[in-house]
């Protein structure tokens, strides 16, 4: 299965730009990208409240269609499914039809019987979110949970809603992501909403066999230093080693790799006195980075966990109102055609 062409951003969007699915953010221009972190902004008090829940998407159904294993992900959109009062399928693929040969379009299809709304899709092949975008039935919207190498577009906006809280900007910041780029989806989908909100400088600090080979292509300036790298950051993204998706031998021993790019307090004194620490975990701690740092007062990971609630609560409402928007304009044409 490949990736549709970046330029798919009819089929994320209605005639009037609105999301109808969220499937990567190539395509989508600041106004909407910050419009997301908005109405991200205006949900994190419900998750404040005695009583968590806004009445957004009662009465609609939202699968989650995990076909790779998560815990911060699936967790956080079910809790966000919850909060907006939507009914929650959780489907377990190890034990679904799919394990026992059924095509992904039937299971689609029979999903959609069931009339449900919305599916949440993390899948292991880059593309597969728009492809099920592409095959379900008008009005059943499509969130992309993070696809294969491609993109894990909900991860780098919880991380974006973070970075502003922070710093309160994007304009002139200077952020680096570090480790393991090569098979990261969240990274490429960091990359672009760095740019497109307009921080002054991204930078990918990484060995060679980590990096992808079109990396600077992505919109990016590349360091194999770690010293050299961290000079006047403001932001500082560690990524997970992705030992499952590794194909040979990328690197010597993880003990080299966390000498060499692992973040521990003296790499970070190298940073911007002020400059935050950012991980989208699960955490290898002693791997890429040390608890010292990970636990210190310029770590933002937890915030980026709560965060993550409140940027899929936006995506879903968003994606769901599109989809209501895009029914009623072409009932109306209807009825004037």
């Amino acid at each position: 299965m490949t990736v549709n062409d970046p330029s798919s951003t009819s089929l994320q969007l209605t005639a009037d730009g609105q999301l109808r699915h969220f499937l990567t953010l190539d395509g989508l221009d600041r106004t909407l990208l910050t419009e997301i972190l908005d109405t991200a902004d205006s949900f994190i008090e419900v998750g404040e409240r005695s009583i968590k829940k806004v009445p957004l998407l009662r009465g609609r159904t939202v699968v989650n269609l995990f076909f790779e294993s998560s815990t911060r992900t699936r967790s956080t959109f079910e809790l966000a499914a919850k909060r907006l009062s939507a009914d929650v399928l959780n489907l377990d693929i190890s034990t679904s039809a799919t394990s026992k040969g059924e095509s992904l379009s039937d299971t689609l299809l029979n999903l959609e019987a069931m009339a449900s709304d919305m599916f949440v899709v993390r899948h292991s092949q880059s593309g597969a979110p728009h492809f099920i975008a592409e095959s379900v039935t008008p009005g059943v919207a499509i969130i992309n949970a993070g696809d294969g190498r491609h993109a894990h577009p909900t991860q780098a906006m919880l991380d974006m809603l973070t970075i502003r809280q922070h710093k309160g900007r994007f304009e002139g910041l200077k952020v680096a992501i570090v480790g393991d780029v090569l098979h990261s989806r969240v990274a490429r989908s960091q990359i672009r909403a760095l740019n497109e909100l307009g921080a002054a400088e991204v930078r990918v600090i990484a060995p060679a066999t980590l990096l992808p080979r079109d990396v600077e292509s992505l919109g990016c300036r590349v360091e194999y230093d770690m010293a050299r790298g961290m000079k006047d950051l403001d932001v500082v993204i560690m990524l997970r080693l992705q030992k499952e998706r590794m194909e040979g031998a990328l690197l010597p021993s993880e003990r080299e790799f966390y000498r060499l790019y692992g973040l521990n307090q003296e790499k970070l004194a190298l940073a911007d006195p002020g400059c935050i620490v950012m991980h989208p975990g699960p955490i290898n701690r002693g791997v890429e980075i040390e608890s010292a740092v990970a636990d210190g007062p310029q770590s933002v990971i937890l915030n980026q966990v709560t965060n993550g609630i409140a940027i899929r609560m936006a995506v879903m409402s968003m994606a769901m109102g599109g989809q209501v928007a895009d029914r009623n304009r072409k009932l109306a044409e209807g009825a004037h055609g």
